[in-house]
């Protein structure tokens, strides 16, 4: 007999084929299980310490975040930031060589390995035709996708679930305007002047890149450079440079491409010097080409316009919402992660108009105990780094979150995305870093969703004050006010604002209009501002981009008390904005998996709320009296406004399930030859594998009640009797 001792050695000495001509079957079977279990040990210890590092790197990448922050605020050092992104990086090449140690001991990609992931998802989506590039037989165009049957229906049912949830339940007054808008309109919100980026070209073949997004892959690949390793002096520049990609002004940014040596990635030439690029595709309304205009970036601006008609059709009253769903369009320099950076996506949009005295909500309550993963300055500056559950009350209570309403919209999100599928674990609420935030902004939080691209902005929640109206008042010349009336006349202390047209008018002549204007339009705290500096004299304003010098009896400005029964005001905005694309992909992320034991089994447990085909009706054989009973069914599922798919084509139901898990289709239905003796046909539930048997005229209502969520399969389960799957079956 052969000791294992002897057989280890004599296969490391003389290899398998030794091995299996001499060693004893029994011997060698119990050899080749034990070094199988060996094996298996040591993938699960590599996975668990790839999770470990990969939470590792997460949580450093929120460190070097926050000290950013501090670093803008004056309270750490540059050397902080330095030291805390070369931790990172060490950080993430010790992730990779965990991969690879993986890979080597058991010849397959990492299941914590995000590329292979999305390849296989990928694989799926596309073979299936959820969604494919567009013009493919004209070699596609990056930045735009088709849908196709699949995903156009989970697309839709997506959008009506968010209709039902936030349009309906909340009474939202619903609007579609257009996505060709004036110029005008997009210069008095900003996007004109300021919605750019910086991009560079290739000189020679004018392939155009996104100048911050080369120069910090050329900072990273310099800093992990083992063959050429910077000084510790370059290192340091280095390190200090990555951490303010994003600040750099032009000249400094194309002085750090040329110090950097950056060349076109895809050739390998020289790039030109980086220039602003607007992300607006521009173009011209009108035979005549002399008005401009643009593809709306987002759908808000159509709200805001119409907000006199939309506040006289709600009967003058506030608090009330509106919201829009529809395509918005980025052009974006070079798209990249599939759905998630588009240059036309779909946005579903909702702007709360509030009184800015008062941001309660008469629905808190229903939300209050509510525990997202809310991830809080406090807890973002923190040493953890880690977002914790916290009941929406206690959050308001504790000053974490600005008001009621801005938190109502959050548990609502977070309703909506467990309704649809997310994984509550995988989402959380990150609230904007004070240097994040707009200047006009009272609160921001995004509701971020983990998939194999790290988080991933899938909602915006902003606490917009009264910016927008007042701009777009400002810009039109049109009051964007509300009216609100006192309980009881009050006496109210207001500025009031005198200009000297005649001294306006023969010191500035032609600019007299614009300045009497500006001086006539200034709120409260700026006239006292002004007052304040013309008391000690003369005072610089800016009109237009220009300055000039107002003498002390060109204005005159005053608080006087008044009896008032009531006030204008300009409405502050909550915004709730969510990326439809963006979210359907981290919730395909989120369904996918395939079948213990067979990796070629992919499923997509989406919800029935949102799945492309409620039911699948497979006859058993290819017999007419059991495709006539399939077709019954089939109707009647239509009738109850159910998507349905008959299944005849005659292969196993086993390929047949497997086809349709493949959709994410959440039942099946099986007309077998029991149909004929009971009058029962078999109900499979897609992620379970359960199957019961129902009679033939109370499926489709059964199947309803499922889809509505008015049932559970557990009580299916409970009230018909079982059906057990035969092994060709599953």
């Amino acid at each position: 007999s052969f000791s294992f001792a002897h057989i280890a050695t004599t296969l490391r000495k003389c290899g398998t084929a030794f091995l299996r001509a001499w060693v004893p079957k029994s011997a060698a079977g119990h050899f080749s299980s034990v070094a199988l279990a060996s094996r298996r040990n040591m993938a699960d210890l590599l996975q668990q310490q790839i999770q470990e590092a990969q939470d590792a790197v997460t949580k450093q990448g929120d460190t070097v975040r926050s000290l950013k922050a501090s670093l803008k605020e004056g309270k750490v050092e540059k050397s902080a930031v330095d030291a805390a992104i070369a931790q990172l990086q060490e950080l993430k090449i010790a992730l990779d060589a965990k991969q690879k140690e993986y890979e080597k001991v058991t010849g397959k990609v990492s299941s914590q390995s995000k590329e292979a992931f999305r390849a296989a998802l990928s694989g799926v989506l596309e073979r299936r035709l959820f969604y494919i590039p567009s013009f493919k037989i004209y070699n596609s165009v990056s930045g735009f996708y088709d849908y196709g049957p699949p995903g156009c229906a989970v697309k839709q049912n997506m959008t009506q679930a968010w209709r039902s949830h936030f349009v309906l339940e909340e009474n939202m007054l619903e609007v579609e305007c257009p996505a060709v808008t004036p110029e005008i309109v997009l210069k008095a919100s900003g996007h004109v002047d300021r919605f750019t980026d910086f991009m560079v070209t290739d000189v020679k073949t004018g392939e155009c890149y996104r100048a911050d997004h080369l120069l910090e892959h050329a900072l990273e690949a310099a800093l992990e450079d083992k063959k050429n390793p910077l000084t510790a002096e370059q290192a340091r520049e280095a390190r200090e440079l990555l951490a303010s990609v994003g600040e750099l002004k032009t000249d400094t940014l194309g002085a750090a491409l040329t110090k950097y040596n950056v060349k076109a990635p895809d050739t390998g030439n020289d790039i030109s010097a980086p220039f602003s690029f607007n992300l607006m595709f521009k173009t011209s309304i009108g035979p005549k080409g002399d008005m401009v205009g643009f593809l709306r970036p987002e759908t808000a601006q159509g709200i805001f316009v119409n907000f006199r008609d939309l506040l006289y059709y709600n009967g003058g009253k506030l608090p009330f919402a509106a919201a829009q769903i529809g395509n918005s369009y980025r052009n974006e320099i070079s798209p990249r992660a599939g759905l998630l950076r588009v240059r036309e996506f779909t946005q579903a949009e909702i702007e709360h108009f509030v009184n800015p005295d008062d941001k309660s909500h008469p629905k808190f309550k229903e939300v209050a105990d509510c525990e997202p993963l809310l991830y809080s300055r406090a807890l973002q500056m923190g040493e953890e780094k880690k977002p914790l559950p916290m009941k929406l009350g206690d959050a308001v209570a504790q000053g974490i979150i600005a008001n009621e309403t801005l938190a109502y919209f959050i548990g609502r999100t977070w309703l909506f995305f467990k309704r649809i599928g997310i994984d509550p674990a995988r989402m959380r609420f990150r609230q904007h870093l004070q240097h994040e935030m707009a200047h006009y902004a009272n609160d921001c939080w995004d509701g971020e969703v983990e998939c194999s691209y790290g988080w991933v902005e899938c909602v915006g929640l902003a606490d917009r004050s009264a910016y927008d109206l007042t701009a777009h008042a400002k810009m039109s010349k049109i009051e964007l006010t509300a009216y609100e009336k006192f309980p009881e006349p009050r006496m109210v202390e207001q500025v009031k604002i005198t200009v000297a047209r005649k001294e306006i008018g023969v010191a500035f002549k032609k600019d007299a209009k614009a300045i009497t204007e500006y001086l006539e339009g200034l709120g409260e705290c700026d006239a006292m501002e002004l007052k304040a500096k013309l008391e000690a004299g003369p005072a610089e304003i800016s009109v237009g981009g220009s300055k000039f010098t107002i003498a002390p009896n060109m204005v005159e400005i005053k608080k006087e008390t008044v009896k008032m029964a009531g006030r204008s005001f300009t409405p502050a905005v909550i915004e709730p904005s969510f990326g439809i694309g963006r979210i359907m992909y981290c919730m395909f992320e989120h369904s996918y998996y395939t079948r213990e034991g067979d990796e070629t089994r992919a499923v997509l447990r989406f919800t029935p709320i949102v799945a492309p085909v409620k039911a699948t009706v497979f006859p058993l054989m290819q017999k007419a009296e059991l495709n006539e009973v399939a077709s019954r069914i089939s109707s009647a599922l239509t009738a109850a406004g159910l998507s349905n798919i008959i299944d005849t084509t005659g292969t196993t139901i086993g390929k047949r399930y497997a086809r349709t898990d493949e959709i994410g289709v959440p039942f099946a239905i099986t007309v077998d030859y029991g149909v004929q003796s009971d009058n029962t046909v078999t109900l499979r539930e897609r992620d379970s594998m359960a199957q019961v048997r129902v009679p033939v005229d109370e499926v489709a209502s059964v199947v309803r009640a499922l889809v509505d969520s008015a049932t559970s399969w557990e009580a299916v389960a409970a009230k018909y009797p079982a059906q057990k799957a035969s092994g060709d079956e599953e």
